[in-house]
């Protein structure tokens, strides 16, 4: 008799301890006449298949070639994914929770799983090459399709039994050889073969019962320490992939015996509230729960895309598409979220550690370069490795990019979906085929995330703004639709992607346009404090007046209330709003609105050397006295002063102020180094009929130290020129021989020209004062002839120039009184 005793398989499933099982083999071959039944007629089965080898011996070769051709080609190391497909197969006929149990023990290997029991069309089916019993049931779920898959076990064991409730069935290559060589057709093609012969082919009858709380177990004596090994190895090797390929499977135990028992769950977090989200499914080990996020679909095939296929798989007229990835951990650092490495492999799926290959649903050898796991009805070539070519298959590709793509839209807006980018270069040729597929559809789905809210934003209407931190980006988001979080500029996801990329001086040129309150752009500058300065030259800025201009370059920002922003404006100078004013923008060129930085400003000398080609004199005096302003509030040093003292002078720091247009005695506007200052030391050694007063009222009003610094004469100065070049013919006068009006000492009438000049218009007067005096009478000069004198030339008596002077770099006037003058001209 024949029978098996894996009673003992069961117990212990919840303390992790089990039982040896007696896995010894007795019984007969009669199937029967020992008295064990044959509920499966395994026995009919046997006879036909013998009687057809004695007819055609090349029907027993062929069987046997095809079956060694699967063990040890196409399903040698499928052991596991093999059993655990028809586990879950039958747990999807019986509509129960799938639950498998993988038992390792004395060099046998016991799988155990829930479901529909073993029949006689199951027995048959596994007796056959190519003859599924599932063709019906592809509707329902039923994952295998060739019915081959059970010839993996053939790569480990010559024994192998399958116990049900109803009863059992086993192989046995000894005992196959020993039915096959009572042929006799068949002694050649066996000697030929070693004796080796296709023992499916020839089931037989067997008792056993499964484990307590499984509907069937199946059996395999391991053949040798190799396939130990193998077993081992692929038990170790079970993961994820395993229960979300398979889900008809709930439950897969893992004994080995080595360590404790290794249990893998997998169970569908109910859906959303919003039902947009993508389906999450929970596995769950020792080692803790990894959540998935899957997106399906499926339908019926269209007939033209089976005319290339097998009859078999023309009745099995559908398809479905899986894809699953690693959901993103809410509470993981968003930037660690872009610290994986892209691509497959274990980095892709979170340490996983399963190999990235397309599953058909079971795995094949076709690589998977885009990071996520694909199961997909693919139909496979001869060997079950490899996916064949033809329209199905270009359908499922075209049907896959487009569930991957609903399945990150379903993501939403989340850094993590960057992983998920495949790359343009693929690693085989389906797997570039769906990297071009998925690509040509990702810039239209919205999956990648706004820089400042959750909104999900479609890569065709993104923008990367280059060079810029966090800050910068979170000042801009509000005016830069589209704008992505910083720190992305190395993503090559984002190239391949085609997202738009725009520099930050770019960005700052479109700022112009804005209609922002001052604050806002004050927060604007301090977002954008670390930024390239040389991207920040067209910086829009907000001004005190209302409008707004381009660039801080010439343009004051406030500090303090020393100088008043009707002076600015009066004198061209733009002032920056105070509300807007930031550092920042004296760090790109901007002056402070300081006295002394008002002086500094090419605006301010501009009004000043305008002023006296001004027609409208109540405009320049509003000019002069905003410049008196600010020029004492400045405190520069007067004209004139001491050495020490006139280092800091207005003339000398600023000479261009001596050409300030101020009003002199008889109301015309004058340069302000042409005009004696009342009461002065000067004023009382200077001609009167030919030097020009300042007004008295405005004197009063200013006083002498803020009209010395703008150029006002105050005093006598000395200037010298040394090594001046002196015509040949003048040489003469430096003869101590000559006449006196030609030697050196000599009266300066000779040589200096004092000739006046007509006035094409004749004296400006001021319209507040009417002309009277002197003045109008003709007897004072006009102030045309006043502004005759000429620098001192050529024949003066030295070769080192010597005059007096009031304003150092303005030219000498006649004193009237010569013998009381420091030096003579």
């Amino acid at each position: 008799m024949t029978a098996y005793n894996p009673t003992g398989f069961g117990r212990g499933t919840d303390s992790g301890e089990t039982t040896a099982m007696d896995a010894r083999i007795v019984g007969d071959t009669t199937g029967g006449a020992s008295g064990i039944a044959d509920p499966f007629g395994t026995a009919g089965l046997r006879r036909r298949v013998l009687e057809a080898w004695s007819a055609s011996p090349a029907r027993f070769r062929e069987d046997a070639n095809a079956e060694e051709e699967l063990a040890l080609g196409g399903y040698r190391d499928r052991l596991v994914i093999e059993l655990a497909q028809n586990a879950a197969d039958a747990a999807a006929r019986a509509k129960v929770p799938g639950r498998l149990r993988l038992t390792l023990r004395e060099g046998v290997l016991a799988a155990a799983n829930t479901g529909s029991a073993l029949d006689a069309e199951g027995v048959e089916s596994l007796s056959t090459l190519r003859a599924s019993s599932k063709r019906e049931t592809a509707a329902d779920g039923a994952v295998g399709r060739f019915g081959v898959g059970f010839a993996a076990v053939l790569a480990v064991s010559d024994e192998p039994a399958v116990l049900s409730l109803p009863g059992g069935v086993r192989w046995s290559l000894a005992e196959a050889r020993a039915l096959a060589s009572e042929q006799q057709a068949l002694a050649e093609e066996l000697r030929r073969r070693d004796g080796h012969v296709p023992l499916l082919r020839l089931p037989l009858p067997a008792e056993g019962t499964p484990p307590s709380g499984y509907d069937t177990v199946v059996v395999l004596p391991l053949r040798d320490a190799a396939a130990q090994d193998l077993t081992r190895r692929l038990l170790d090797g079970i993961d994820d992939a395993l229960l979300l390929t398979l889900s008809g499977l709930d439950e897969v135990v893992v004994d080995t015996g080595d360590g404790p028992v290794r249990t893998l769950t997998r169970r569908e977090l109910p859906a959303a509230s919003d039902l947009e989200g993508p389906t999450v499914v929970v596995v769950a080990d020792g080692s803790g729960e990894r959540h998935w996020q899957v997106a399906s679909a499926g339908g019926e095939l269209a007939p033209e895309l089976l005319r290339d296929r097998t009859v078999e798989e023309r009745h099995r007229p559908h398809w479905s598409v899986t894809w699953a990835v690693p959901a993103p951990d809410p509470d993981a650092d968003p930037d660690a979220a872009l610290d994986v490495r892209r691509g497959g492999g274990p980095e892709a799926f979170g340490g996983t550690g399963f190999t990235p290959v397309v599953h058909a649903p079971t795995p094949t050898d076709e690589p998977l370069g885009v990071p996520a796991l694909l199961i997909a009805s693919f139909p496979l070539d001869s060997t079950r490795r490899h996916i064949a070519p033809g329209p199905l298959t270009d359908f499922l590709v075209e049907q896959a990019a487009e569930v991957y793509a609903a399945l990150l839209r379903r993501r939403g807006a989340d850094l993590s979906n960057l992983r998920l980018v495949p790359g343009p270069l693929g690693q085989g040729e389906l797997d570039g085929r769906l990297r071009q597929a998925i690509l040509r559809l990702l810039p239209d789905v919205p999956f990648l995330p706004a820089a400042e809210d959750t909104t999900a934003l479609r890569p065709r209407d993104s923008v990367l703004l280059e060079n810029a931190d966090a800050e910068i980006v979170r000042a801009l988001a509000e005016v830069l639709p589209g704008l992505l979080p910083a720190g992305l500029e190395r993503r090559p996801e984002l190239r391949t992607l085609g997202v738009r990329r725009l520099a930050l001086a770019e960005t700052v040129d479109q700022l112009a346009n804005l209609d922002r309150e001052p604050v806002w752009w004050r927060n604007l500058y301090g977002a954008l404090l670390g930024a390239d300065r040389d991207a920040l030259g067209a910086l829009p800025v907000p001004l005190a007046d209302g409008r707004k201009i381009t660039g801080p370059r010439r343009v004051l920002v406030p500090s303090g209330s020393e100088v008043s922003a009707e002076d600015l404006t009066l004198l061209g100078l733009r002032l920056v709003h105070p509300e807007a004013a930031h550092p920042l923008l004296e760090q790109l060129g901007a002056g402070a609105a300081t006295p002394i930085g008002v002086l500094e400003t090419q605006e301010l000398r501009a009004a000043v050397l305008r002023s006296v080609e001004s027609d409208d004199q109540d405009e320049a005096e509003e000019v002069a006295e905003a410049v008196l302003r600010i020029v004492r509030a400045a405190g520069i040093g007067p004209a004139g002063a001491s050495p020490a003292e006139d280092a800091g002078s207005g003339a000398d720091r600023y000479p261009w102020l001596a050409w300030l247009a101020l009003p002199d005695e008889d109301g015309e506007l004058v340069a302000a180094g042409e005009l004696v200052l009342p009461g002065s030391p000067l004023a009382a050694v200077a001609d009167e009929e030919d030097a020009v007063f300042l007004d008295e009222e405005w004197a009063e009003r200013w006083g002498p130290d803020v009209l010395r610094a703008v150029g006002v004469g105050y005093s006598l100065g000395l200037v010298r020129a040394e090594e001046a070049v002196l015509d040949p013919d003048d040489l003469e006068r430096l003869d101590p021989t000559s006449s006196p009006d030609r030697a050196a000492g000599g009266e300066p009438g000779a040589c200096w020209t004092s000739r006046p000049r007509a006035s094409p218009t004749g004296p400006r007067r001021s319209p507040n004062r009417s002309p009277s005096g002197p003045s109008a009478a003709g007897a004072r000069p006009t102030r045309a002839s006043r502004r005759s004198l000429r620098s001192p030339p050529s024949c003066l008596p030295s070769v080192t120039w010597t005059w007096s002077t009031t304003t150092p770099g303005r030219r000498p006037w006649r004193c009237s009184r010569p013998r009381r003058c420091a030096t003579r001209w």
